[in-house]
């Protein structure tokens, strides 16, 4: 399952990541709105965790959540916030959330809400994507089969095939799929992808992910 934590505090945004990914969680990072919309759109996620004091403003994650909530994107959604008056609280569940935690919290409190979150949602996300030329990914599980047999992927290596996948058509520059694979880190060099490009080729099909050579990397057309 994938969720996505929208927090522009650097160290908190870190401190979720670590605990619901041990908890087996896919976790993807946003410090602004922006950023948050676009990853939105771009995954299907389970869950989204949202800080409503952003970079945007003050109500920010409020006009996120309507935002989503507009463009019909149904995950969960669990508003994470210091403002706990009961205004408050009403705001966000009438801005599309679904529950609202206070900071601070415990965290054992936090995966509780997640969890029922989850529970409720009983798998609206999407979970299977089919692939040209007969693959198909478990996104929950983090898994890849041909035939009924399962290829064993690195977590990277899946989920740069999931980013190809999730988007048939798309170029993706070696530098866009950095970002995505390692969240911002810095000093990773482009021709690393190319690493990664040639590896899920082997263990998979060669057809799979098709280079346009001196733009990037696209999903297979099955043609």
């Amino acid at each position: 399952m994938r969720i996505l934590i929208v927090e522009d505090t650097p160290q908190l945004a870190e401190v979720l990541k670590d605990g619901l990914t041990e908890d087996g969680y896919d976790c993807d990072l946003a410090n602004d709105a922006t950023q948050a919309g676009e990853l939105a759109q771009m995954f299907p996620y389970g869950l989204l965790i949202l800080d409503v004091m952003l970079p945007e403003g003050i109500d920010a994650g409020y006009q996120l959540g309507r935002r989503l909530r507009g463009e019909g994107i149904s995950a969960p959604i669990l508003y994470l916030t210091a403002r706990g008056t009961v205004e408050d609280r009403v705001e966000g569940l009438e801005a599309g959330g679904d529950d609202y935690l206070v900071k601070p919290f415990a965290f054992k409190e936090l995966r509780a809400r997640v969890r029922a979150l989850l529970r409720r949602a009983g798998g609206q996300a999407q979970n299977t994507l089919t692939l040209p030329y007969g693959w198909v990914m478990d996104t929950s599980g983090r898994e890849l089969y041909h035939a009924g047999v399962q290829v064993e992927l690195t977590r990277r290596e899946f989920v740069l095939l999931e980013l190809l996948a999730l988007s048939p058509g798309q170029v993706f520059s070696r530098e866009a799929i950095i970002d995505r694979l390692w969240s911002g880190e810095y000093n990773v060099e482009p021709k690393v992808i190319d690493v990664y490009v040639s590896t899920i080729r082997r263990k998979t099909d060669e057809r799979l992910i098709e280079t346009l050579r001196g733009t990037g990397y696209r999903l297979g057309r099955g043609e």
